[in-house]
Formats: structure tokens, C-alpha cells, sequence
């Protein structure tokens, strides 16, 4: 199959054949896909379909440049994440919810993403799509209805891709780079709840397993170096593509300090015109949370009101964010350094999944003990290239 093109425009030709000379395992059911489209589909199928068994819960990811921007399960939304996430008022199916939560983690990073799903893409979930800036899907089956409402989507062009569930990839992958080709085991060894038997200092419950398991999955399918917070069945804040692990902890660190803010009564209580569209609002808000508006973005804001507004100040961050609690926190490498947990300790982190394996392991756990941190030791490096 012939794709609109290679990872630039001017990369003209670009294609992807079976390897058993039969046919994809991906099917092309609307648009026409690009080369990082098709990437994006692949990671992100595999992560959800992963999840899935893991979990046995729909799993939704929102992929942008071959890394997750979230990813979540399907689970009850409380009302402020109602309002923040902008789904009042509207049908929610469980597959539905789960993209919600997915999207809703780093919606400035999803604004055009690509959108794997677990499950048969249902109406409500079609629906939802509808009024979102989205390149594609990828899922295992779609209902008729939904599937006439997303190939609407954007004049027609939008991509719906049809994944195989019960196919079986080969033991082993290759890439071809500069003349030359790369071959390895392919990393088929599934994260399972035995990967979480090792606990190193204090406890698990149900909620944490199940966040762990998600983080570690996630991770596995995000470009490394990567750190992952999650809480209550979603990914809140994903730092990949990092050199230093500490700076994949403090960019996943920011973003989940975003996501949290996004719930304070200021930023829920701003008011905007009518007409002010859903993904500027969504904007405007983050950089309100962020505060270092420029000025013409803070020319948009104040245009974008219908109301004056008063600034959050650090002040109120610091006693909002100290409310987040019950955090877990993934790594896909064993963390080398005890500041990768003296920096969790500021996003609400009480778990902590990491391969182990550190010579300053005993300096990582000790820090663990000292903030009341349970940690437990995965035995799994899932580094993603």
C-alpha cells in the first residue's frame, strides 16, 4: 500500500508491504495514511490491545510522533473532570470515556493525534470524535453508524484504520537504515500483574496494580528514555524521549501538575465568549495555568473572556497541587539517581514501578521509605526505539 507520503512531504515515495505477501494487518477502511500516521497506528494499537488483557477494561490511547500524549481505561469521570474535559451533557459510552481520559490528559499535545481504541467504536464515541482535531483511528471493529460519522470527518479525509486483534506478529523485527539492516527479538513478553510481586518497601492496593500496570505498558510503547504518572486508571502526565531520566520525571511531573490545575475552581470558574472554539479554550486555559502568556497571548485571552479574570498565583498552585495525592509513577529503565524520587515526591507520587537493578538502588529505595513511597522492582526494561 502506498502512503500520501514518507515522514516529510518531499519523501515522496512511501509504502508498506505484508511481510507474508498476503495482506497488512492493518486495514485502510477511509483516507488515505502517511508514514508517521501509520506509525502512530501501530504503536498505539498495540498499547491498547495490551492494556486490554492486562486490565480486561477499554483502553483508549491519543498518539502524536510515535508516543502517547495519554492513555487511559474506562472509569467513572468525576464532575470537575466533566467540566474540564468539556463533556457535559454528552452520551459517554465506556469506550467513549476511555478516549475522554486519554485526550484529557495533555489535550495541548493531542490537538491533532491519532487515536487507537481497544473496543468496536460505538456512536457515542464516534460522536465525540467528531468535534475533535484528529488525524485518525485505529480499532479492531466499528459500528455502522459510527463509522459514517468519522468518515464525514474532515471533508472525508479522516483515517479509519481496521486493526487485526487475533493477529500474531513474527518473534523478530527489522528495520532497514542507511544501507543496512537491524534485526532483533521483537519485545513480546507481555507486563503482567506478576511483574508487581517484587515489592521493595511498603504496599500496593487494587488501584495502584492496575495504574502501575498501566504506566509500564504505556512505557512500553513511548520513545525512550520515558517517565509515566498515572492515578485512577489514566495517564496524567508522560515525559519521553528524554536523555536525562530526571528530566523525563520533571517534564511527566509538569504536565500532571497541569492536568491537576486544570481542575481548580478558577481555571473551571474562567467564562468564555460564545463562539470561542472548544480547542482554544482548551488552550487558553493551559497557558492561564501556566502563566508566562506573551503578549499576544495574553491579548487572545482577554479578548477570548467574557469576563475580567484574576491570576492564579503561586500561592494558590502550591496549595492546589498539594492536594494531588496517590500517584504512580513508571519508568522504563531502572532509575539510576535518588532525584528522580526527591522530584516525584512534588506531584503527589505514592507508587513507584521501575525495572531495579541501579547500583544506587539502595539510594533510590531508601528515598522511597523516607517519603512513605511504596516501590516495587519490575525485573522488565522496556526501553522503545
Amino acid at each position: 500500500m502506498r502512503f500520501k507520503y514518507g515522514c516529510n512531504p518531499h519523501q515522496l515515495f512511501a509504502e508498506v508491504v505484508p511481510l507474508d505477501g498476503e495482506r497488512l494487518p492493518i486495514d485502510v477502511l477511509n483516507g488515505r495514511p502517511g508514514f508517521i500516521n501509520f506509525l502512530d497506528a501501530i504503536n498505539a494499537w498495540q498499547l491498547v490491545h495490551e492494556v486490554r488483557q492486562a486490565l480486561g477494561l477499554p483502553a483508549a490511547a491519543s498518539f502524536k510522533h510515535v508516543s502517547p500524549a495519554g492513555a487511559a481505561v474506562a472509569g467513572e469521570l468525576p464532575k470537575e473532570l466533566v467540566k474540564s474535559y468539556e463533556v457535559e451533557g454528552r452520551e459517554l459510552s465506556p469506550a467513549a470515556t476511555a478516549y475522554v481520559r486519554a485526550r484529557g490528559a495533555d489535550p495541548k499535545s493531542s490537538f491533532g493525534d491519532f487515536i487507537a481504541l481497544s473496543d468496536t467504536v460505538d456512536v457515542p464515541t464516534a460522536k465525540f470524535i467528531k468535534t475533535l482535531v484528529s488525524d485518525g483511528i485505529v480499532a479492531p471493529a466499528y459500528e455502522p453508524e459510527a463509522m459514517e460519522i468519522l468518515s464525514q470527518k474532515k471533508k472525508g479525509s479522516f483515517i479509519v484504520l481496521k486493526a487485526d486483534a487475533g493477529f500474531e506478529p513474527p518473534k523478530s523485527e527489522a528495520r532497514e537504515m542507511w544501507g543496512m539492516r537491524l534485526t532483533q527479538d521483537r519485545n513480546n513478553t507481555p507486563v503482567t500483574a506478576q511483574h508487581l510481586e517484587r515489592v521493595v518497601c511498603g504496599s500496593l492496593d487494587d488501584g495502584a496494580r492496575r495504574d502501575l500496570l498501566l504506566g509500564l505498558i504505556t512505557l512500553k510503547y513511548t520513545q525512550s528514555n520515558s517517565v509515566g504518572f498515572s492515578v485512577d486508571g489514566q495517564m496524567i502526565g508522560i515525559g519521553a524521549g528524554q536523555q536525562s531520566r530526571v528530566d523525563c520525571t520533571k517534564l511527566a511531573g509538569g504536565k500532571a501538575d497541569v492536568w491537576h490545575l486544570n481542575r481548580h475552581p478558577k481555571v473551571l470558574g474562567l467564562q468564555f465568549k460564545d463562539g470561542v472554539g472548544r480547542q482554544d479554550r482548551i488552550n487558553h486555559r493551559v497557558r492561564y495555568i501556566e502563566g508566562d502568556l506573551v503578549r499576544s497571548e495574553l491579548a487572545a485571552f482577554k479578548d477570548a473572556l467574557d469576563q475580567s479574570y484574576e491570576p492564579l498565583t503561586a500561592e494558590e498552585k502550591a496549595e492546589w497541587l498539594g492536594t494531588l495525592d496517590g500517584v504512580s509513577l513508571t519508568s522504563d529503565a531502572f532509575i539510576p539517581f535518588r532525584d528522580n524520587i526527591d522530584h516525584a515526591v512534588k506531584h503527589g507520587v505514592k507508587y513507584v514501578g521501575q525495572p531495579g537493578g541501579s547500583a544506587r538502588d539502595d539510594d533510590v529505595s531508601a528515598a522511597c521509605r523516607e517519603y512513605g513511597i511504596a516501590m516495587v522492582h519490575t525485573g522488565l526494561r522496556l526501553f522503545h526505539h
